[in-house]
């Protein structure tokens, strides 16, 4: 058995929340492979770790720039320390590159670093900034919705720093108050993906092979492995994805059955929070 240290010890419970000697037990298992040690925990039954695995230690913003109500920008902008995060120099660069990003519409982050902001590229200006404010400053992901009626919601994990939740909802028609709905519900419940129709193949893949390990472990009869498993890909698919996840303000109905009542259609999302997938 693999002899493991502390540190990925450490690391391995950050990212699932599970408990250190199972995150230990974990790596010896798998010989040192993270992703392994993730789905041994999940099999295992560890307390969320699905729904932590992705969880990082960064700190930092997110962004948002309006155009009206039909085009919006999302920014992540992480830094090392919460210390710069409430900065008003980092809360300003984050303000000038999200509005750059509107303009601008780059297709991607090496994309958007290569482009001009004031005379300089977006590059030169995190370079300046990393100097001035002795911290690696970088640009993790940003997100643009253009079309039918943007509503936005902005979070706070903590009054004293700038927002750590962003999100944007895309709807077909103007509806302020249901889009307000929809994205607090997106900013509380997490949703990776809009419906299980956009879930890549290779993660409903790699969700059907765990569940099939997982039921076989629990000792379930051969025959009806099958229709656990598709059973428990559907649950996934209400815990993951947005319009399928019960409405926290009335979970007798799907996210997609309280739009359809209120006459709109959810066209897309977007969700950051600063340290997560």
């Amino acid at each position: 058995m693999a002899s493991v240290n502390m540190a990925d010890v450490k690391r391995l419970r950050e990212l699932t929340a599970a408990g250190m000697m199972d995150c230990k037990k974990a790596l010896e298992e798998s010989e040192g492979d993270f992703d392994r040690a993730v789905e041994l925990l999940r099999l295992k039954g560890a307390k969320d770790v699905g729904k932590r695995e992705a969880r990082t230690a960064s700190n930092g913003l997110v962004a948002v720039k309006q155009e009206g109500d039909s085009a919006a920008a999302l920014l992540e902008l992480n830094c090392e320390t919460d210390f710069v995060a409430k900065g008003e120099r980092f809360q300003q660069l984050a303000a000038e590159i999200v509005e750059h990003i509107l303009t601008t519409r780059p297709a991607d982050v090496p994309s958007l670093l290569e482009s001009e902001l004031a005379g300089r590229s977006v590059k030169e200006h995190l370079d300046e900034a990393n100097a001035a404010l002795g911290e690696k400053i970088e640009i993790r992901r940003f997100s643009v919705l253009e079309g039918g009626y943007i509503g936005v919601y902005m979070h706070k994990t903590d009054p004293q720093l700038p927002p750590a939740v962003g999100v944007l909802v895309q709807l077909d028609t103007a509806n302020a108050e249901v889009a307000k709905d929809i994205a607090q519900h997106a900013a509380a419940m997490a949703p990776k993906y809009l419906d299980p129709t956009v879930v890549p193949g290779e993660v409903v893949e790699k969700e059907r092979s765990l569940f099939e390990e997982m039921t076989r472990e629990e000792g379930k009869p051969e025959a009806a492995i099958g229709k656990i498993v598709e059973g428990r890909i559907n649950g996934w698919y209400k815990d993951f994805t947005l319009l399928e996840q019960a409405f926290v303000k009335d979970n007798k109905k799907t996210i997609k059955k309280y739009a359809a009542e209120a006459g709109v259609k959810v066209l897309a999302f977007t969700r950051f929070k600063v340290g997560q997938a």
